[in-house]
């Protein structure tokens, strides 16, 4: 494979605004089939995430080098569509309170902004999430027909429409549950990295609507590229459960919540995320990439230089996006 292009997410940018979501929303999934795919979704952590208690589902790579056996999410772990009477109220008069129409079990945002531990140490954070376009799928190798592949020019994992036989074997094997069944179609669906706009040298939509510039794009190889810094020569980028074995292709820059406070209301040196939580999502390499932030962090408020925290802040937008002549929309 020629190239390989990825991800990065910085933790600390992310407020949870679910702009990225709702631009992927409007751009790729309002057709038949498609009302409970989320192919980008920003989660509350820890939560039950989306599809719900997709971390127990099973897929990806066992230690043999077979696929782990894997479960299909139940319509139920998606939620239902949450059906208001804004018609209703906001132009028909007929109403005073807004509300939904009926009960909600579970949703996409089910657990949204829900912290854990004891007040004033409680905490959470986000974690957007999309297809990782893996470097060794296993919804790839699971699929019978060979309908999904990897473009040659960038390693973009796509499920092809016409030969996609509606198996599903791709819903068992993927350890991220990021690959929807469409029931009119009868097809697997997936994001696509908005390769089309990647082809016109435009970011994904995802990437360019965050108002928090909290998206790198760029390729693996590219030295000098933002993706290649944060993941290889910094190391403050961390794929998420690695332990799955699919390598993936978007990584994390864990975030640096802040400090605890002891009983007498003093600052603690205890971490408000328990390492070991960390390390269960994002790896070994959450220490020495916490560390490394907290150093760098340390330099540039001294007045020192620092590259890594330059990169993160990106004051040049553009800098967010290692694809050759971009555009931005």
């Amino acid at each position: 494979m020629a190239r390989q292009i990825a991800m990065v997410m910085d933790l600390n940018k992310c407020i949870g605004c679910q702009t990225c979501t709702a631009a992927c929303k409007s751009m790729w999934t309002d057709e038949p089939g498609q009302n409970h795919m989320l192919w980008n979704n920003v989660e509350t952590k820890p939560g039950d995430g989306y599809p719900k208690n997709w971390e127990k589902n099973g897929g990806g790579w066992a230690k043999d080098g077979t696929i782990n056996p894997g479960i299909i999410p139940n319509p139920a772990d998606y939620g239902s569509i949450c059906d208001t009477n804004a018609q209703e109220v906001y132009f028909d008069g007929e109403e005073k309170v807004l509300g939904r129409k009926e009960s909600m079990e579970y949703g996409p945002n089910w657990n949204e902004d829900s912290s854990v531990g004891e007040y004033p140490n409680n905490y959470h954070f986000y974690v957007p999430r999309i297809c990782n376009h893996c470097t060794n799928p296993t919804c790839l190798e699971a699929c019978p027909v060979r309908a999904i592949y990897k473009r040659e020019e960038d390693g973009i994992v796509l499920i092809d429409q016409d030969r996609c036989e509606g198996h599903r074997e791709c819903n068992k094997a993927c350890p991220y549950d990021k690959i929807y069944f469409n029931m009119a179609t009868k097809t697997s669906q997936k994001c696509i990295f908005c390769f089309p706009r990647l082809e016109e040298g435009i970011p994904p939509a995802c990437a360019t609507q965050c108002p928090g510039r909290l998206r790198f794009i760029g390729y693996l190889d590219d030295e000098n590229g933002p993706i290649h810094k944060l993941v290889y020569k910094w190391k403050v980028a961390l794929p998420l459960h690695e332990e799955y074995g699919c390598e993936p292709n978007v990584f994390y820059v864990p975030p640096i919540l802040p400090p605890t406070f002891d009983e007498k209301g003093n600052i603690s040196k205890e971490p408000r995320v328990p390492i070991e939580y960390m390390e269960s999502l994002f790896g070994k390499g959450t220490k020495y990439a916490l560390k490394t932030i907290e150093a760098e962090m340390k330099k540039k408020e001294a007045g020192k230089d620092s590259e890594l925290m330059d990169l993160l802040i990106s004051k040049d937008w553009k800098a967010l996006f290692g694809i050759p002549d971009v555009k931005l929309m």
